[in-house]
Order: C-alpha cells, then sequence, then structure tokens
C-alpha cells in the first residue's frame, strides 16, 4: 500500500488538505496527517483545529512514497520557515519521493529554500515573481520529475486524483472515482 504524509502547519489551507486527504483515501492510499507544531492539534487558514495523526518530530524519520504540502498563506510562511519540514522534505525528493505542493507552498516552500531545483511547477497568485530557482508554468497541475504541483484550492480535485494516479502508476482507479463523484477529470 502506498503512505502519503501531508504536513499540517499552523495556517494550512483547510479545504486543499481535507479534499486530498478525502481523495487519497477513498482510493486506498494510506494517509498520515502530520502536525509541524509538538501538539498534534493544528488550526488551519480559516480557524479550524484539525487532529492530526503524529506530529512531524514524531514521524521525522519515516519515510513516505509522497509528501503533500497544503498551502495557505499563513501555512505556507510557517513551512518555509521550519528546519524539521525542509529537511523532511529534502530527504524525501533525494530519495526520489513524489512532493507534492499546492497553492502557494510550491513557491513559498520549495521555491524559497532551493528545493525547485529548475523544475517546472506552479502556485497561486504572482508568487512565481519572486522564484528564481524554478520554471513557472500556468496550468492546473504541473509534473516534472517526482514533482508534482498544484495551482491552488479550484484545482484541488485535479491535482488530488492526479497524486493518486502516479502513485498506484496508471489512472484507472482515479478516473473511475472522479466519475464516481461526478468529477470532470480531464
Amino acid at each position: 500500500m502506498k503512505t502519503v504524509a501531508v504536513l499540517l502547519a499552523p495556517g494550512f489551507e483547510e479545504g486543499e488538505a481535507i479534499v486530498t486527504i478525502d481523495i487519497l483515501r477513498r482510493l486506498n492510499i494510506q494517509v498520515e496527517t502530520l502536525s509541524c507544531v509538538e501538539s498534534r492539534a493544528v488550526t488551519s487558514y480559516h480557524a479550524i483545529t484539525m487532529a492530526a495523526d503524529s506530529t512531524l518530530s514524531e514521524r521525522a524519520d519515516a519515510t513516505y512514497d509522497a509528501v503533500v504540502l497544503p498551502g495557505g498563506p499563513e501555512g505556507s510562511r510557517y513551512l518555509a520557515q521550519s528546519a524539521s519540514a525542509i529537511a523532511f522534505v529534502r530527504r524525501h525528493d533525494e530519495a526520489g519521493k513524489w512532493i507534492c505542493p499546492l497553492c502557494s507552498a510550491a513557491a513559498r516552500v520549495l521555491g524559497g529554500n532551493g528545493l525547485l531545483k529548475g523544475r517546472r511547477y506552479v502556485c497561486s497568485g504572482d508568487l512565481w515573481q519572486q522564484v528564481t530557482d524554478g520554471v513557472y508554468v500556468d496550468a492546473p497541475v504541473v509534473e516534472d520529475g517526482n514533482l508534482l504541483s498544484g495551482k491552488g484550492l479550484g484545482r484541488v480535485f485535479d491535482f488530488a486524483l492526479t497524486v493518486a494516479a502516479r502513485l498506484e502508476g496508471d489512472d484507472a482507479a482515479a478516473r473511475e472515482h472522479a466519475e464516481h463523484i461526478y468529477y470532470a477529470w480531464p
């Protein structure tokens, strides 16, 4: 079974996190939410408190098939400044695991820490203008090697279904599920 870590930092975009977790779990992918603070309780961008499965410090040495980084202005700033989150992402990237930022996370977290490494990516708004180590592409979802980025909340279904399809090695189950939930996945 494939495994995914979803990093939850204070101010994370709850819609991006919840929809991604939901789609992946529906497709029988094991998802573990990791709080990037010392408490399992993490408050989102719109003041919704969620209980993560574990803390990042408790699972820092675990290896997952993918790491998902939800956006949110505050959440992505927090992740970008978190040495433990950056080390976790860097270790997974170097191991060739899927790195999956959404919304502002690609620009702020990866771009802000030299982790795009010249790869193509997408992010929300005009944050791409501040990035010097990646190539911005204006698309709903962009893949380059083991980097899979999503534009933002309005594209979260495209993002989550694509993450699931790449983890499973084909898109049959994801496509079937998209039809099941009445979503026209391209």
